[in-house]
């Protein structure tokens, strides 16, 4: 069928939905809300389309168009539930499962007929990360039932007024309700408020005589104070202390001031040191090694941990994003588990992003934006680089989410890959006006041959899971829930690292390496895609510094179909 996406954001699920409807043989096509409802009428008349799936709109679909045209909404809630904030209140009131609902669209919202509905465990994450693991699990699931159901004819779609459906409004999740009582809750509390609005909206708070929004929350076992009061820092993140804990918030958004800029979150202490002028006052910084003590319960983006003759180094950065510091410490913990006595080093976090490449929040706040894009893409090379150059044991990406750019082609310089059934890759750069780096002119040829290369990279599209082990890009689907990926992934590597030819897989690895340094060395890949990158970032006049800021500051920018490309943006090749 030719189907046509109608979302608020190309964001994750609509990706994904792009991804997986294309590889069941549709034909799909986006058009983006936010850009007002005359494109959306226009893509219509267009395209005509036999359905239009709506999966993520923070606004109503024009009347005449799902007057006209069968229109099914994607629901992050159980059917009957009706309102804007379906996930924080699952999140609010401990709701061990909740569901997915595709509806059809009517005046009333998410009143509708029930064409699917798909429910799914609620594990206590934060909101993102449900949403873009269990809640898009049930959805695509529900997604394709729909689809399918409309496509055969027969199917009725199940009216909210019928018996079995329990209808339930729920009002919009305001910050009254998100708001934080340091002095009287606890720190289960605390959290459950701040996972509840970890990426958006933030939970709005008073910090240093600033109003800031408080971005995710991590439990902390040790460090004790008065309560609100800030107790130390770690590789950005602030301790707070609670009534009877304390918690570790990642990130900081300043509350709009008048006339001032949109702010965007960012590493909550180079927040408060923009505040002071200096770094975060009387705050000092909490270390903890990449390998944990047995017992500790407190929150680091970087972990390492061994198991028998396999290694395992996990990170988890807020969005996937790696800034300049981000890049530095990580390859401090990769080069600390090359020293470990292993023969498989798997690489990645037990959930969400692997990695989406160079933080743009990061380099947009900067004094010199140009100058810390050089800075973050060299040090994510820097990593890349290590990674590639890494010949005395396998390398495994283990992604239990999604990755893009940068972040996939970190991902590509392991020996192999694995992906979680649902993720979703991006490798490419064109939709940030780049030409990109991180030797993806080495990794993805010789993954997926040069023409498939150049056409992933001047085509910039996502790609499902399952389309990139058909093309090369992943060399095992893992077909677990996401609580269970992290266990599915170490029994698997168990049993690599003791595969009878594992001696002689390092040795034919080592073997190719060198034959293809001979060929070309990495530092010619490096030279000539950073030449390239070096001319975008220091041009004021290139499109990637109007496209970074439009994608940190939630503006609208360039079409309102995210499928085409400006033709004036860099192009992928592999000279």
């Amino acid at each position: 069928m030719d189907i046509l996406l109608v979302a608020s954001a190309f964001n994750s699920l609509t990706q994904r939905l792009y991804a997986e409807l294309s590889d069941h043989g549709h034909h799909v096509d986006v058009v983006l809300a936010s850009h007002g409802p005359d494109p959306v009428r226009a893509a219509v008349r267009e395209l005509r389309p036999d359905l239009v799936v709506a999966p993520m709109l923070r606004t109503a679909l024009p009347e005449d168009v799902w007057r006209e045209h069968t229109c099914l909404i994607v629901h992050p809630g159980p059917p009957g539930d009706r309102g804007p904030s379906s996930l924080d209140w699952a999140i609010a009131e401990e709701a061990p499962r909740w569901g997915v609902t595709v509806l059809q669209a009517e005046a009333a919202m998410d009143a509708g007929p029930i064409w699917a509905a798909e429910p799914f465990p609620a594990p206590p994450v934060g909101k993102s990360d449900l949403y873009r693991n269990e809640a898009s699990d049930a959805a695509v699931t529900a997604v394709l039932t729909a689809v399918r159901h409309y496509a055969e004819g027969a199917h009725k779609p199940l009216p909210q007024s019928h018996e079995s459906v329990d209808v339930v409004w729920r009002d919009a999740f305001r910050q009254d309700r998100r708001r934080i009582d340091w002095a009287h809750d606890d720190t289960a509390t605390v959290l459950r408020k701040l996972r509840g609005a970890d990426s958006q909206p933030g939970v709005l708070d008073e910090l240093l005589g600033r109003e800031m929004f408080l971005h995710g929350g991590h439990p902390e076992d040790r460090l004790r104070g008065r309560p609100g009061d800030l107790l130390a820092q770690r590789a950005g993140a602030v301790c707070r202390a609670t009534r009877d804990g304390a918690v570790w918030i990642p990130e900081l958004r300043p509350r709009k001031k008048s006339g001032d800029p949109a702010p965007f979150r960012r590493p909550a202490a180079a927040v408060l040191a923009d505040l002071t002028g200096e770094r975060v006052p009387r705050l000092t910084e909490d270390p903890v090694p990449f390998e944990l003590p047995a017992g500790r319960h407190t929150w680091t983006d970087i972990r390492y941990r061994q198991h028998g003759e396999v290694g395992f180094l996990g990170f988890s950065f807020p969005g996937g994003a790696m800034s300049t510091l981000h890049c530095r410490r990580l390859l401090a913990a990769y080069e600390y588990a090359l020293s470990r006595p292993t023969r498989v080093l798997v690489l990645g976090g037990a959930r969400d992003f692997f990695s989406n490449g160079i933080h743009l929040n990061v380099i947009e706040a900067a004094l010199d934006p140009a100058r810390e894009s050089w800075a973050n893409l060299n040090a994510m090379d820097d990593l890349v680089e290590a990674v590639l150059r890494t010949t005395d044991r396998l390398v495994v990406a283990a992604l239990a989410g999604n990755a893009a750019a940068g972040g996939a082609m970190l991902a590509l310089a392991a020996d192999q890959v694995w992906c979680r059934t649902g993720t979703v890759l991006n490798p490419h750069y064109r939709r940030m006006g780049l030409y990109g780096s991180e030797f993806w002119t080495y990794s993805l040829p010789r993954r997926v041959g040069p023409e498939q290369a150049e056409r992933l990279t001047t085509e910039a599209l996502p790609v499902s899971a399952a389309t990139a082990e058909r093309l090369g890009l992943a060399d095992r689907l893992v077909p677990a829930a996401p609580r269970d990926f992290a266990a599915e992934v170490e029994r698997l590597a168990a049993g690599l690292a003791a595969a009878p030819d594992l001696d002689r897989q390092i040795t034919a690895k080592a073997a190719a390496r060198a034959a293809d340094e001979r060929e070309r060395p990495l530092a010619a890949h490096r030279k000539a895609e950073m030449a390239r990158m070096h001319h975008i970032f220091f041009d004021p006049m290139a499109e990637y510094h109007t496209l970074r800021s439009a994608f940190v500051r939630k503006t609208p920018s360039g079409s309102a179909r995210p499928l085409d490309l400006p033709l004036d943006l860099p192009l992928g090749d592999v000279r």
